[in-house]
């Protein structure tokens, strides 16, 4: 694929211009940032107004499942457009009714009932209120190693740095371990104990937290930004029965590993639980129009059946959201997207990152599913020590700085957060595009290997 533009330097210097004189980046030190004037995309790929054409590694931020302006969604988004581009949230639409009916039917279990917010951190607050309104309680566990958002209850529910600014150690929050074997905080030497040593910790935690004053535990199926650690075999039904043991609400974040990403619509399916809530947003329209949501079990929606539920959003399933929700989920109907992303994942991704930890000695480990997977980068292989310390920033970071600006000379856009590179392409991206970035990774790495010992 080529740019569907021709090269324009000046204009691109323009759109720079104005960037840098009018818009305020999020999670940014705003004099030290040199963002890239985008001039198009399509597929997975996009390209700047040099000409220079990137393959997305990154979905935008894990979420154009179906790639950058697939037609079929355009064009839906541009029919609504000229029937109804707007319209209050009390009301019944035909769009929107679609879209939660569409949703309800892939959820897990009976998950049925869908409140729609403008995205993923939405989706958390208001799943969170739920709970908390649910059971009479106040307190919520969240793990280490999470991210949930950046409003004000999912920024203090998140696990990684980007709280601590805003972390007020007054919002009720209780954070456990979650299991990583990888770099198990319970020294585990295998899955199995893994699993058993994370239960028991987290039994602990609520103990001494006191269990009824625990309204729920949130946790992402499986973990995005922190670095895609799949939970170990039995440990997501360990924690539901511990939730039904002692009336705590159970809440599964798919805002990242829902709608194809792990090869199935949610990646709770690859562990046969069923939540009491599960937030959604980014895959449901791949982005397109801002739409996020909580689906909701029949038990928690029924304390609303007399009780008004204290929230609520002006534009809470807006129609041109709606509508791009509705014609992503028949496309990746059609297509088969959801299969598509597990046989990728099985047979080339997975298969093809593998080789890459065999090859370079920076690859510690290569874990994932579907098209949602991270290369854990480290120094040493034998003492697993990061690439990077822990939320390295500076001359510090200067290692993955430079495999980014490798990855990135050979084509690639990369998704990297701390020690890691995540390879997170549309849940439709080609057999040929795969190998195309795995190429480019594997000449990227090679910077990386400059910094191991």
């Amino acid at each position: 694929m080529t740019p569907h533009v021709e090269p324009d330097p000046q204009a691109g210097a323009a759109v720079k211009a104005a960037d840098r004189a009018h818009v305020f980046h999020s999670w940014s030190a705003q004099g030290l940032i040199d963002p890239l004037a985008v001039a198009g995309a399509e597929g997975s790929y996009f390209w700047d107004y040099d000409g220079n054409r990137y393959l997305d590694f990154t979905s935008g931020l894990v979420y154009t499942n179906i790639g950058y302006q697939h037609p079929k969604v355009v064009a839906a988004i541009q029919e609504q457009a000229a029937k109804l581009t707007t319209f209050a949230p009390a009301f019944a639409l035909d769009v929107r009714s679609e879209a939660a009916r569409l949703i309800a039917e892939r959820t897990p279990g009976d998950l049925d009932k869908i409140f729609f917010t403008n995205g993923g951190a939405e989706a958390v607050e208001n799943a969170v209120r739920m709970a908390r309104l649910h059971t009479g309680r106040h307190k919520i566990l969240s793990a280490y190693r999470s991210y949930h958002g950046g409003t004000s209850t999912a920024i203090n529910l998140t696990g990684d740095p980007r709280r601590w600014a805003s972390d007020t150690g007054s919002a009720g929050v209780v954070r456990f371990w979650a299991p990583f074997l990888y770099r198990s905080p319970f020294y585990a030497e295998n899955e199995r104990q893994e699993c058993e040593r994370a239960l028991a910790h987290l039994e602990d935690t609520i103990a001494f937290e006191g269990p009824a004053t625990i309204a729920a535990i949130i946790l992402e199926t499986v973990p995005g930004t922190a670095g895609i650690m799949t939970p170990p075999p039995g440990y997501l039904a360990g924690v539901r029965e511990i939730c039904d043991r002692y009336g705590i609400v159970f809440v599964l974040d798919e805002v990242m590993a829902g709608f194809g990403r792990t090869g199935a619509w949610f990646a709770a399916d690859h562990f046969g639980v069923v939540p009491d809530l599960m937030t959604f947003a980014k895959g449901v329209n791949s982005g397109y129009v801002p739409l996020g949501g909580v689906a909701i079990s029949a038990e928690i929606a029924a304390t609303f059946d007399k009780r008004p539920y204290p929230g609520g959003l002006t534009y809470s399933g807006h129609p041109l959201a709606c509508a791009a929700a509705v014609a992503t989920i028949q496309v990746m109907e059609d297509e088969k997207v959801v299969e598509h992303a597990a046989h990728i994942g099985e047979t080339v991704l997975g298969p093809g990152l593998r080789e890459l930890a065999e090859r370079h000695p920076s690859v510690g480990e290569v874990r994932g599913l579907g098209v949602f997977w991270a290369l854990d980068l480290v120094k040493n292989k034998e003492t697993r020590e990061p690439l990077v310390p822990y939320n390295a920033a500076g001359e510090a970071n200067a290692p993955m700085a430079a495999f980014g600006a490798a990855a990135k000379k050979h084509g690639l856009w990369p998704f990297i957060n701390m020690n890691r590179t995540h390879a997170v392409p549309a849940c439709n991206v080609s057999e040929a595009e795969v190998k195309e970035g795995l190429a480019a990774l594997d000449a990227a790495l090679s910077a990386a290997d400059e910094h191991t010992v």
